[in-house]
């Protein structure tokens, strides 16, 4: 698998990751940058994460093989439209957001006819860290990346897009836009907003500074994502607000009834959860390891 030119909309952890990968497995000749900061883009430079930025976007996209938006979620539509005018050739456009209905949307508004080209796309990998100096080659070694096909992609398109995260080590999966943004509500979206949540509320607390004094591994461990892009994070909530609160109005009940056990003094029964959840995990670690 070989890419003469690829185009990152947005050099930060996961772009430039991405970048650094494919350069690392030989598998792509030139990487140019598309971002909101000419800083950013120097730095990319710099760091040697693209090899130029791009002085316009009509310059960045001709002749493309691929062009890639890795921005917040909320930037896809505005990239979209202005990409447009400029698509030809074979130029295959996927994204890298962690929800895939509204980028479907958003495809089909902006593209219209051109709408094929576009092979909606999610990476599994992050990290608490963000910004091109957080990027690195072995982001996606063994991780999992979902793509969502189209009914007017091409196959040849769709292979093309397995085939570039294949490169970086990846593992390939594929689903339904619908089904996905199902799955990470609950697998990602609301562990996000948790840890968010528990932050913001030992910040309100009158002891807040001896709780994080005494914070010690569970609590570094729970709430390490909180520490991710909070705009990245905020886009993601609303693009995905209704599988999201589906997902709150779950766990909300599901603490209710925590609550109750406590409340009423059920040790038996806190033990009898504790213990179900227990194995799930521990299965689920076991299965992470193959």
């Amino acid at each position: 698998m070989s890419l003469n030119k690829l185009v990152i909309c947005g050099v930060g952890l996961i772009g430039g990751s991405l970048a650094r990968a494919l350069k690392a497995a030989g598998a792509v000749k030139e990487v140019v940058g598309v971002g909101r900061s000419e800083a950013s883009l120097a730095r990319a430079c710099e760091l040697g994460v693209i090899d130029r930025a791009a002085v316009s976007m009509a310059e960045a996209v001709a002749g493309a093989d691929v062009v890639v938006l890795a921005a917040p979620v909320a930037q896809t539509p505005a990239l979209l439209a202005a990409i447009r005018p400029f698509l030809g050739g074979d130029t295959i456009v996927t994204d890298a957001g962690s929800t895939k209905t509204d980028a479907v949307t958003a495809a089909k508004a902006a593209l219209g006819n051109e709408v094929w080209r576009f092979v909606p796309g999610h990476p599994i990998a992050g990290a608490e860290l963000s910004g091109v100096d957080a990027a690195k080659a072995d982001l996606y070694l063994d991780r999992r990346v979902v793509l969502c096909p189209q009914a007017n992609n091409r196959h040849e398109d769709v292979a093309r897009v397995r085939a570039m995260w294949e490169a970086t080590g990846a593992r390939v999966s594929e689903m339904s836009e619908t089904q996905h943004d199902r799955v990470f509500a609950s697998v990602s979206h609301l562990p996000h907003v948790l840890s968010y949540a528990l932050i913001a509320q030992i910040l309100e607390a009158p002891d807040a500074a001896s709780k994080f004094g005494f914070a010690g591994g569970g609590f570094r461990d729970f709430t390490r994502i909180a520490a991710s892009n909070p705009e990245m994070w905020r886009d993601i909530c609303m693009a995905n607000r209704e599988a999201l609160l589906a997902e709150l109005d779950g766990y909300v009940a599901t603490l209710a009834g925590l609550r109750q056990l406590i409340d009423a003094g059920d040790g038996a029964g806190l033990e009898a959860v504790f213990a179900r959840t227990s194995q799930a995990r521990t299965n689920w670690a076991k299965q992470q390891e193959k």
